[in-house]
């Protein structure tokens, strides 16, 4: 499996385990404030990281390119400033956190443009290249 693969199956689960986590904090309090951020976690967290950790599996030569690392930084740096921040917003009300909720997100956003750019770019020459060869 490709490292950026590894590398967004591990954050997943982590983001998975912060998720179930959150869930049982609103359950146990009775505090349901929270679950946007709750909803959050899992989709962004755990979905969308395992989803990005599959079509670079699937598209090992893609998963190669210097780009995948970069998109999993970002995208990473996005959710840790984001998630949190917003967690904490919705369950104390405290507006002033809305600035950190926005940088986060912008930074999400960047990173899900970079994955497109991913997506919709072809294989580079080299890995076009050891394709055939490889069929033989």
């Amino acid at each position: 499996m490709p490292k950026v693969s590894e590398l967004f199956f591990k954050t997943a689960i982590v983001f998975l385990i912060l998720g179930i986590g959150a869930g049982l904090q609103m359950a146990i309090s009775g505090d349901h404030g929270a679950f946007p951020a709750h909803a959050h976690i899992n989709l962004l967290g755990w979905v969308t990281s395992a989803i990005f950790g599959g079509y670079y599996a699937l598209n090992p030569a893609k998963a190669a390119r210097r780009i995948a690392m970069i998109h999993y930084g970002m995208y990473t740096v996005g959710i840790v400033v984001m998630l949190p921040a917003l967690y904490l917003m919705l369950q104390s009300g405290r507006a002033d956190l809305e600035p950190i909720v926005a940088g986060g997100s912008l930074i999400v956003a960047a990173a899900v443009l970079v994955f497109a750019f991913v997506v919709f770019s072809t294989e580079t020459a080299r890995s076009a290249a050891v394709l055939p060869s490889t069929a033989r």
